[in-house]
């Protein structure tokens, strides 16, 4: 039997398939993968709403999602997601949980030149080769590691690529509030927990998610979410921006994202993100 994380019950494994709506256990090969991976893309949004309630109200005590027990009590109690630590640290223990060789990794979004690593991520070595399964790039399939050719995942509105350079992996994919792409450099394939506990709390001083809600998910063949005060769409190679009111923005969250009205109604407004330290 599969070692499951501190506070992680086979119960708690059970409501958690169920929500994603798989009636039996993927099994841990490939096609397992693919099932897990895609119904997680569709149902687990990437999203810093409680992160920002959190800050807000100035609670004492670990970031929202730091535990993977609590991230997915969370969810299934509110529909919410977490950020990077939080989100992918909740995917790893689920896939451990269901038996698969899946290890925390960690990588830096190049939004500078010199960025130092900044983004958690999810390794799984299975039949033979390693796949990246992100819970927040959310590219609904695994994205094979090669290092002989670049590999991707082909699809319109969240469709990744990877190739090797300069000895790690790039992958290249698209941001809501940055159509155009951006780059994600491997540099860990396997961390500890620990690790990426106290990466995760070092965010509490700064952050691009501490200020304006920021939250993506894939419903049907599109890409939707909330990015710097505008609902985003990627519909295939279509990008549409709409600017959001306060309403609005709390529609989007519950119509579209299916999160409970009770958190929605709970998050701050948002705040100018300032320059980093």
């Amino acid at each position: 039997m599969p070692l499951q994380p501190k506070g992680f019950s086979t119960g708690l494994l059970e409501q958690v398939l169920a929500r994603l709506g798989l009636s039996d256990r993927p099994e841990p090969t490939l096609d397992g993968l693919r099932t897990l991976y895609a119904a997680w893309s569709r149902k687990v949004p990437f999203d810093n709403v409680r992160k920002l309630i959190h800050l807000h109200s100035r609670a004492p005590g670990p970031l929202p999602g730091d535990s993977p027990a609590q991230f997915l009590a969370d969810w299934l109690a509110y529909g919410t997601g977490g950020t990077c630590w939080a989100g992918n640290g909740a995917l790893q223990a689920v896939l451990t949980a269901l038996g698969f060789d899946a290890s925390r990794g960690i990588a830096t979004m190049l939004v500078a030149p010199r960025a130092l690593p900044n983004h958690g991520t999810v390794v799984v070595a299975c039949e033979g080769t390693r796949h990246v399964v992100d819970a927040s790039i959310l590219h609904g399939a695994p994205l094979p590691l090669d290092a002989s050719a670049p590999t991707d995942v082909a699809h319109p509105a969240w469709g990744v690529q990877c190739r090797r350079r300069d000895g790690t992996w790039h992958i290249h994919w698209r941001p809501l509030h940055k159509p155009d792409g951006l780059e994600c450099r491997l540099e860990q394939l396997q961390a500890t927990p620990e690790s990426f506990c106290e990466r995760h709390e070092a965010t509490r001083g700064w952050s691009p998610f501490n200020y304006e809600l920021y939250a993506r998910s894939n419903r049907g063949d599109a890409v939707v979410g909330v990015a710097r005060g505008q609902r985003v769409v990627f519909d295939g190679a279509c990008v549409h921006q709409t600017a959001l009111g306060a309403d609005e923005r709390q529609r989007v969250l519950i119509d579209e994202l299916g999160m409970r009205e009770e958190i929605v109604q709970r998050l701050p407004p948002d705040t100018p993100t300032p320059p980093p330290p």
